[in-house]
């Protein structure tokens, strides 16, 4: 867990906080969040405190944690910081079908500027080498879908004549664009993504979808985008089942027969593998690295860029 920065605006209760952080740190969390109550009853509209008194409530298994949360979600509807996320996970994981936009994006605003360093260098992250290695050929047309840092769209530079990149995150996007990879940037929300208006040959989202969820929009949205014979290239983190789930860590994790089922009702014919992703805590988390041909139908006429092996 990580102590909340954000000041409450209050200077004694702020104060209040710092001694309930001490206390916690010294091994004694009823009193962390004793005092976390005080600091709130000086400041109780403090959503930051609210959820952090969730957190140590919850991690400690102190009464009262989902309270906290709740009190956090009503003062701050948008959810920034993914209140509505704890709830779901303390009541039951299956049921939290998709993250609050707000929460995603401040998510990624904050990590930014460290991102690449903190996944590759620190957790190992290679979904993109892997998504690389199974594309073969040009493709006229690409687009990448949660591009972050552009950390998938280096990979997809020497194949792609067009590539594109969109993201929620406007701190990711700035540093994407510092890099020079992509031919266009744009801001872009994937839970809220419309009709399609125009076509690509490659889409791609490496590691995207442990922050969305139910798929079922997004891929939906991905068949019609795509130009007929065109490939959809995706990693996620995999579980056993038929459905996804939402994981202590607050990333969702996708089982094949959940995925290999959208996938076909869309008009999907895939290719999955298996492989570690990046690591967690000294752990290998394997995930699913998917690799789907929208099927040609007849008329249709498939792109130069084509899906090895499927």
């Amino acid at each position: 867990m990580t102590p909340m920065s954000f000041s409450s605006g209050d200077l004694i209760a702020d104060r209040r906080a710092d001694y309930a952080e001490a206390l916690l740190t010294a091994g004694d969390a009823a009193a962390a969040a004793d005092l976390y109550l005080q600091a709130l009853d000086i400041a109780p509209g403090w959503t930051a405190g609210w959820f952090r008194l969730g957190e140590i409530r919850e991690a400690h298994r102190l009464p009262n944690a989902a309270a906290a949360y709740e009190r956090a979600l009503a003062l701050d509807p948008s959810d920034v910081l993914g209140a509505r996320l704890r709830l779901d996970l303390i009541a039951d994981p299956r049921r939290a079908e998709t993250m609050p936009s707000a929460f995603v994006e401040a998510l990624f605003d904050q990590y930014a500027g460290h991102f690449d360093e903190k996944l590759v260098g620190a957790l190992g992250y290679r979904a993109p080498q892997l998504l690389r290695a199974g594309l073969a050929g040009r493709y006229a047309r690409a687009l990448d879908l949660g591009c972050g840092t552009g950390l998938m769209g280096a990979e997809l530079r020497a194949i792609a004549g067009d590539l594109e990149g969109w993201d929620i995150s406007a701190e990711m996007l700035r540093e994407a664009g510092a890099k020079g990879i992509y031919d266009r940037l744009e801001k872009v929300d994937l839970a809220r993504l419309a009709g399609a208006d125009r076509q690509w040959e490659l889409i791609t989202a490496a590691d995207v979808f442990a922050y969305v969820g139910a798929l079922e929009r997004v891929v939906g949205w991905v068949a019609l985008a795509l130009a007929p014979g065109g490939t959809f290239a995706f990693s996620t983190e995999a579980c056993p089942g038929d459905d996804f789930i939402l994981q202590g860590s607050r990333r969702y994790a996708h089982s094949e027969t959940y995925l290999r089922g959208l996938l076909d009702q869309a008009g999907f014919t895939a290719r999955f593998g298996r492989d570690t992703v990046r690591m967690d805590r000294g752990a290998p988390i394997e995930g699913l690295v998917v690799f789907a041909r929208r099927r040609i139908e007849v008329g249709d006429r498939a792109p130069d860029g084509d899906l090895a092996q499927v």
